[in-house]
């Protein structure tokens, strides 16, 4: 755990690119800057409401980084993903991953199957998520009658992405393209939940991020997939409608931010405060639960 947000590393044959809230990406230090190939690093910083945190999570970037690559081979049959190789700098192995550089779409591709988050808000507002009505009657955690398509426009750092409905989502990249978005986000969703619900896990809700290769114009599954940094993910025995669920993932840390005790006041300009030491070990421990529950696997076995 540091007090400070890491700085990305020099890393030697690569260069830095871009920082997101938790990923580096860097391309190879050829001086060429039409590359084929990124390097996407898992850094173990947190974000929440949409500040990137000052206290890092040990281990969290490796966790992130073993649970998508179980999950692209796990989604292999249904949709292609970016990875090439785990040849990576001996000071990022095991939280990074060579990938294809793929033509991103501007989407949050969104599968809801439970109601809860901003999707909640917006149906006590208006009875639907993103244009799509829902019955009468829903509550926090409740089951909807089948998965939605709930896509997003993505937004800087320390920006909100806007809910937006499907028909915006067509305006902007095509019906055509739209369609396979929605299809597929809903294809991964299905095979995803169906698996996380034999490991005793409910899978609420998950973002995805979609592009295409420039090459062959593929579609391709890109970023992270299926952590508990883009997902929902709820113990399934104790599921109770009506209430905020118990989460594998950085609720925690919301929690404490929102609460009197951390000081912090979400509507200032001030950035959030150091996270203290149980909290962050709270964190570590649910990311790793997350990983081992869902894989059956050891971590950093």
């Amino acid at each position: 755990m540091t007090d400070t947000a890491t700085t990305p590393a020099a890393l030697p044959g690569w260069r830095h690119t871009y920082s997101g809230k938790v990923r580096d990406l860097y391309v190879p230090d050829g001086g060429a800057t039409d590359v084929d190939v990124v390097l996407v690093v898992a850094s173990d910083r947190i974000s929440a409401y949409d500040h990137v945190l000052p206290t890092t999570i040990d281990d969290k970037g490796a966790v992130l980084t073993a649970l998508s690559l179980w999950w692209f081979e796990e989604l292999g049959p249904i949709v292609a993903n970016h990875v090439v190789s785990l040849d990576v700098p001996d000071q990022v192995a095991g939280r990074a991953m060579v990938c294809r550089r793929l033509q991103m779409y501007p989407v949050e591709c969104v599968a809801r199957g439970y109601l809860t988050g901003s999707g909640l808000l917006e149906y006590r507002e208006t009875g639907e998520v993103c244009g799509v009505p829902l019955p009468a009657g829903l509550v926090d955690g409740s089951r909807l009658p089948e998965p939605i398509f709930t896509p997003a426009t993505k937004a800087a750092v320390g920006e909100h992405d806007e809910n937006v409905s499907f028909e915006v989502i067509a305006a902007q990249v095509g019906e055509d393209v739209a369609t396979r978005l929605r299809d597929t986000t809903l294809a991964v969703y299905a095979h995803a939940e169906r698996v996380a619900a034999d490991r005793g896990v409910i899978l609420a809700d998950t973002k995805l991020e979609f592009g295409t290769d420039p090459v062959t114009g593929d579609l391709v599954l890109g970023d992270e997939v299926l952590t508990p940094d883009s997902s929902r993910y709820w113990p399934a025995d104790q599921w109770q409608p009506g209430r905020a669920q118990p989460s594998f993932d950085k609720q925690f840390v919301r929690d404490w931010l929102s609460a009197p005790e951390s000081g912090w006041d979400r509507a200032s300009d001030t950035p959030p405060p150091p996270l203290p030491a149980d909290l962050v070990a709270r964190t570590r421990a649910r990311y790793v639960e997350a990983y081992e529950r869902i894989t059956g696997l050891t971590f950093g076995a």
